[in-house]
């Protein structure tokens, strides 16, 4: 594993531990979302598998994210808000990746993270309760965790499929939600991803990717 992700994963351990020590009074709020999100470019590097001669290869691919296909987009966290309005929390989202056949390394005739690029993160979060009128609060959030995708991928006989913890991520989030009531809200949102992935390939060989996803989401939040 990369020195990056040494330091990343302990840090969301610390931040996911310390939710345990929040008071029993601070508010917690569920969020739940969808949207449309997109992947720029970003290049495939690794080696194939012994069967296929070991050879290395090297590909831009110019991922596309289908929000909409099944398995759709989604997302889901758990915020604990303290009455500093900073929050701790974490975060699941159900993210996806498919590689064009034009786009692929020779010798691939799949190359997909469409059962999830599932990114989970620990995240800190800051609100501004009133600044925009009494039912529309603005927030943003950052966390760190790690990349956790279902590896779709054939390689001429060659077959891998299932998921693997394949490195660390980050996530960015800024928005705004509409309090429908005391405990209901509505809320819009930018979310921005970075995961690096490093997979173990059926037959022997390796994939490593950096994938960044842009996200605008849309989802009903419910505090307690």
């Amino acid at each position: 594993m990369s020195k990056f992700f040494k330091t990343l994963f302990p840090a969301a351990v610390l931040s996911t531990a310390a939710l345990a020590a929040q008071p029993a009074l601070a508010e917690v709020e569920l969020n739940f979302y969808t949207g449309y999100q997109t992947s720029p470019h970003s290049r495939v590097t690794g080696t194939r598998g012994a069967s296929s001669g070991s050879t290395p290869f090297n590909n831009l691919i110019g991922w596309e994210g289908k929000s909409f296909e099944l398995p759709a987009y989604y997302g889901a966290r758990a915020t604990w808000w303290q009455p500093s309005n900073i929050g701790f929390g974490l975060e699941f989202s159900h993210e996806k990746a498919y590689a064009p056949a034009g786009d692929m390394p020779a010798g691939f005739s799949r190359l997909e993270f469409t059962d999830g690029l599932n990114i989970i993160t620990a995240n800190v979060s800051r609100r501004w309760p009133g600044m925009w009128g009494e039912r529309v609060t603005p927030y943003v959030s950052g966390g760190v965790g790690i990349a956790m995708p279902h590896v779709d991928v054939t390689e001429g006989t060659n077959r891998t499929f299932g998921y693997q913890v394949t490195g660390p991520a980050v996530r960015l989030s800024a928005g705004a939600k509409y309090a429908i009531n005391e405990d209901w809200s509505v809320f819009g949102e930018y979310q921005f991803t970075w995961s690096e992935n490093t997979a173990d390939l059926a037959g022997g060989g390796t994939l490593n990717t950096r994938i960044v996803t842009n996200a605008v989401n849309v989802g009903v939040g419910f505090s307690f």
